[in-house]
């Protein structure tokens, strides 16, 4: 992670320095490849860490983490990028390494006594190759773990792309800046921000199929709102709503799909499973929606990013009904 992490901020720094496409697509590309690879390490961590009952809530607390780069990036987008491009690409990179000291030097010592120690079940004993689990687990069209993994991809999808393509709607609709736009997203990780603990408890109760479902409805609710209401107040007030739906989304999909292991040694091949769903509806989101803004305009972005949610709507709700009961459960585990 740390090697990775390092590696990763170089093509990131070098992206406002691309004078062409396909410069700045090896640029975009190589970052994206050196930081997913070592994404499924990051996010397995907490299951080595954390007990199965408390794991919504531990990444609620991720979560909220994550929320705080959202902030700062939109704090970044309002405040240097009308400034100096280059320096705001290179803010974000100085800010992680610093994190990564810090982590290393509060965590790296504590590590071999915060792992929570093995329990082996008769089953992990039994254990397979990790190819064999994932056989297994996609070799049924309805499987649970196949639908999850689509309703991952689409939600992961539409949210990438609202965040990608939320700058041009701002400047192309809504007449600003592109600093201006940029900090649209800001009152909306705000929000993200204040409810993602709430709700990762709430999910501990309610389960996570059901929380994810609420969530996607909620996202769509949001979008609609920014629709009907084409200015800068009903966008803030889209990028909050949505945000609180994604919310719900963020701190229970990877607990979700964790649940439908059959063992806890096949986490990290679950983990790649959540990997490699969301990282593929990142990079297809804003392509697939961006062509959807060609053959309209941009004044029906959020409508057609709002028809996308519903098919993960659908997907969720086919997914609480064929396993209502076997995430939660465990959840409670």
């Amino acid at each position: 992670m740390l090697v990775g992490a390092v590696i990763a901020t170089v093509p990131f720094v070098l992206i406002p320095w691309a004078t062409n496409l396909p410069v700045l697509l090896a640029c975009v590309v190589g970052f994206a490849a050196i930081a997913n690879a070592f994404k499924g390490v990051t996010e397995t961590l907490v299951s080595d860490y954390v007990r199965p009952g408390n794991r919504s809530k531990a990444q609620g607390f991720i979560k909220a983490g994550v929320s705080l780069t959202i902030v700062v990036s939109s704090l970044i987008s309002l405040l240097v990028v009308d400034r100096s491009l280059h320096l705001a690409f290179a803010i974000p990179p100085l800010l992680m390494l610093i994190m990564l000291g810090l982590s290393w030097v509060f965590l790296g010592r504590r590590h071999c006594d915060a792992v929570l120690p093995e329990e082996q079940t008769e089953e992990e004993r039994e254990f397979v190759s990790p190819w064999a689990v994932l056989k297994d687990a996609l070799q049924s069209p309805s499987s649970p773990t196949l639908l999850l993994m689509i309703g991952i991809f689409c939600f992961a999808g539409m949210w990438s792309a609202l965040r990608s393509l939320t700058t041009p709607y701002g400047t192309q609709v809504l007449g600003l800046t592109r600093g201006e736009a940029g900090g649209l997203a800001l009152p909306g990780a705000i929000a993200f921000l204040l409810c993602v603990l709430p709700i990762a408890y709430l999910s501990h109760r309610l389960g996570q199929l059901r929380t994810m479902r609420y969530g996607v409805a909620l996202f769509i609710a949001g979008l609609l709102v920014g629709f009907a209401w084409p200015s800068v107040p009903g966008t803030i007030a889209s990028m909050i709503v949505s945000s609180l739906g994604y919310a719900s989304f963020a701190v229970n999909a990877l607990v979700a799909l964790w649940n439908l292991a059959p063992t806890q040694k096949v986490l990290g091949t679950y983990t790649a499973l959540y990997t490699i769903a969301s990282a593929s509806g990142m990079a297809l989101g804003p392509a697939i929606l961006g062509t959807t803004i060609d053959l309209t305009s941009w004044r029906y972005m959020l409508l057609n990013a709002a028809v996308f949610a519903a098919v993960t709507f659908a997907v969720f709700t086919r997914l609480a009904r064929s396993a209502p009961d076997r995430t939660t459960d465990r959840a409670h585990g």
